[in-house]
């Protein structure tokens, strides 16, 4: 089925163009996987830094996708305007991609303080908000539902992380 892929500690799929129209195979070495350690290395203390060290991680994740997906200069919030550019990811595409790096973070066992969840999505036409979706984490000590969104920014910026309740009031 489009967009579902598990990924492995060597391998997963990106999706990208929207809806998942294209994909690329991504190759993941031990050497990536040791930057990925360093990089949640910082997040050890405490939740909330293994949050912050979840969004430098996907500042690396983009620019590694784009290696393979030629998504470099990828735009936050790509709209229809872009729909179908093999180089932008919509929501879905993003959510996905975000999933599968938190799933590998997890496989590799640098998740210390959360787990990973399904995806989410908000907005329909009864509520007047614009369809969205996000990759989520849950702290396994309270419980809370955190969204790590990719969609909403450009290309190598860390995605934006919030609470899941917040995330689903926002536009």
């Amino acid at each position: 089925e489009r967009c579902i892929s598990t990924p492995t500690p060597s391998f997963m799929t990106v999706w990208h163009g929207f809806g998942c129209q294209y994909r690329a195979e991504l190759g993941l070495t031990p050497a990536e996987h040791a930057t990925l350690k360093k990089l949640m290395a910082a997040g050890s203390g405490s939740a909330a830094k293994e949050r912050q060290a979840v969004a430098a991680a996907g500042v690396w994740f983009d620019r590694r996708i784009a290696q393979v997906a030629g998504t470099a200069g990828h735009v936050a919030r790509a709209n229809r305007e872009y729909m179908y550019d093999k180089r932008q990811f919509d929501c879905i595409d993003t959510s996905r991609n975000t999933t599968s790096l938190l799933l590998l973070l997890q496989q590799l066992q640098l998740l210390r303080f959360h787990t990973v969840d399904s995806p989410q999505a908000r907005g329909h036409i009864f509520d007047l908000k614009a369809p969205h979706a996000t990759a989520v984490l849950v702290e396994k000590e309270t419980g809370v539902r955190w969204s790590v969104d990719a969609w909403t920014r450009a290309y190598g910026q860390a995605p934006e992380v919030m609470t899941l309740d917040r995330w689903m009031e926002s536009d």
